[in-house]
Order: C-alpha cells, then sequence, then structure tokens
C-alpha cells in the first residue's frame, strides 16, 4: 500500500517539480511526464491507459474522489496539500482539489490502428494555437473518429493550455504524430483518400463522397495548407462562405466538413 507525503511548505521540491512542468515544455520532454489537474480529466486519462506518477490531493477542497483506491496503487506517490499551496499550483480558476503528474504517450504513426475498415480522421498541419488545438480534440471526440493526426507539429501536447481546452479529449482521441511526409506516406500506406481544406482549386465540401476511408486535412488560420498537401490531396474542397472574410476558425470548418462525412455515412 502507498503512503501518503504530507507537503506544507511551497518551497518543498515536488512542488517546485509541479511548477516547472506546467511552465516548461523542455521539462515535460526531458522527464516524460506532465501534469493534469480535475476529476474528470483524471478519469479520462486513465481510461485511456495513462499511468499515473504521482497524485497531488488537497483535502480541504476535495470531495467525492476515492483517495482509497490510489492508496492500494502501490506505484502511484501520494502528496496531500495544504490549501495555500494547492493554489498556488492549480491552472484553473475552479480548482476540485487534485491533480497529478502523468507519464505522456510516444504518439508514433507506426502505433495508430483502425477498427474501422474506412476509417475517417482528422489531419492537422502545423497547428499552434493551444486553444485551436483542444478544439479540434473536442470534435474529434464528438465525432467519435479513428485518430487525429498532428503534421509538423508547433506545440507540446501535454501543454496544459491544450489539456484544459480540450476537456480531457486529449485522453480520449487516438493521436499520432509526423512530419508532413510521413503523414501523407502513412495515408497512402493505408489506402486513405485526402480530402484537404483550401480556397484554390477546390469543390464545394457537400458535392463529395467521403464514405471510403477518408482524411480531413486542415491547415492554419493564417496560410492554410502547405503546397505539398494541396498537390497529394485527392480533392481540395471548401465551405463557401457568404460574409466578407474568406475563412472560419479552424475547429469550426473542421467540425463543419467532419460531421458532413459523418452525415454521408448514416451515422
Amino acid at each position: 500500500m502507498a503512503t501518503v507525503k504530507k507537503i506544507i511548505s511551497a518551497q518543498n521540491s515536488l512542488i517546485k517539480k509541479v511548477l516547472l512542468l506546467k511552465d516548461k515544455s523542455r521539462e515535460r520532454r526531458k522527464t516524460g511526464l506532465f501534469v493534469l489537474e480535475g476529476k474528470r480529466e483524471l478519469e479520462l486519462a486513465q481510461k485511456g491507459d495513462y499511468i499515473l506518477d504521482t497524485l497531488l490531493y488537497c483535502p480541504e477542497l476535495l470531495s467525492d474522489f476515492p483517495i482509497q483506491d490510489y492508496l492500494n496503487q502501490g506505484h502511484i506517490q501520494l502528496a496531500e496539500v495544504p490549501k495555500t499551496v494547492y493554489e498556488k499550483l492549480a491552472y484553473r480558476g475552479s480548482t476540485e482539489g487534485v491533480m497529478a503528474l502523468v507519464k505522456a504517450k510516444e504518439h508514433h504513426l507506426d502505433q495508430i490502428a483502425f477498427n474501422n475498415p474506412n476509417p475517417l480522421i482528422l489531419i492537422a498541419e502545423a497547428p499552434e494555437k493551444p486553444g485551436n488545438i483542444g478544439a479540434l480534440l473536442r470534435t474529434a471526440d464528438a465525432a467519435a473518429l479513428d485518430a487525429v493526426l498532428i503534421a509538423n507539429p508547433r506545440t507540446d501536447l501535454y501543454n496544459p493550455n491544450i489539456i484544459r481546452s480540450s476537456v480531457g479529449c486529449v485522453f480520449t482521441n487516438q493521436i499520432g504524430m509526423g512530419t508532413t511526409t510521413e503523414i501523407i506516406e502513412f495515408l497512402q500506406k493505408h489506402n486513405i483518400k485526402m480530402y484537404c481544406a483550401a480556397l484554390t482549386a477546390s469543390k464545394t465540401y457537400t458535392s463529395c463522397d467521403y464514405k471510403e476511408a477518408t482524411a480531413i486535412v486542415v491547415g492554419t488560420e493564417s496560410i492554410g495548407l502547405t503546397p505539398t498537401w494541396l498537390e497529394q490531396s485527392h480533392q481540395n474542397i471548401i465551405i463557401p462562405m457568404e460574409g466578407e472574410i474568406d475563412s472560419m476558425n479552424v475547429s469550426v470548418s473542421a467540425a463543419i466538413l467532419i460531421f458532413e462525412a459523418k452525415r454521408q455515412r448514416g451515422n
């Protein structure tokens, strides 16, 4: 049975470690750990087979949480902290009194597996804003996509802003990462057609058939997709715009395209 370490000072080495992991992607890469906050996120991470390293909790803030279950798991370190210390660690304004250090996954493309013979996946090229990445992951979860692939990632997937904005969907999706070239080769190997959101050489998104193995590909809001994607695409697609601007938030665009594919598939 695990023992509980009681921490009273914000100067404790574990508290300093948590703060460093929250703020520094370099530290997350070096240690292979990231900070997870909240009951729902913790539950989703465990459901997604993430391994907990350390659990920190504040009895003054925590209610209806099975601490005893964690005491019975000897591989997890447990630390009890007072409210004053916990509030220095908490990322969210409305905190629930529990957070954890969790072991990150690798997200190699060769780990992606499809149970569906005609998978529907989302690809985002070089997404940078954590809020957009989180929103894309929420959309992917809502649509029960077979995978999300991130090409040329610019932001650490375990950035606290991504975890928060995804409301834990970073743990519910099958996620792979690689270069544009690697992901295109992966799609070709699995005979998955690429439908790339673009302003040029495009068909209206509702005029295409997404019933076969399909990848919906979106780029950044500022520059869109790089030429490599547009050249390799099975078909470039566009959402007709009737206002003064010619683009939408990338997560909104992705949702429209994904749910059109879902509609065609009858689910």
